[in-house]
């Protein structure tokens, strides 16, 4: 699987998490020098809470477009270590 985003490949595995229909791919297969660090987080009732990467690809920004779980409650273990998209992230086989 591809996570595509300004027509640059961000991520690639063949080992993805499908939860909730989004595709969670292990944090080293994500592209780091696209990805910067955001202090935003939202809470999961049954994942926990969620911190994100906002994403810059040839000169455009995309905010809070990757996220993953830190600490993942038990119910969602097998995203631990895994980062999914959004907000105009193709995901593609």
């Amino acid at each position: 699987m591809k996570a595509i985003w300004n027509g640059v490949v961000i991520a690639e595995s063949d080992d993805t998490v499908v939860v909730e229909g989004n595709h969670y791919f292990p944090v080293d297969a994500i592209k780091r020098e696209f990805f910067a660090d955001s202090a935003t987080n939202t809470v999961c009732g049954w994942k926990g809470t969620a911190s994100y990467y906002s994403l810059n690809v040839e000169g455009a920004a995309n905010k809070d477009a990757a996220w993953y779980y830190p600490a993942p409650k038990s119910a969602a273990a097998e995203i631990k270590g895994r980062v999914a998209f959004w907000k105009g992230v193709k995901i593609e086989a």
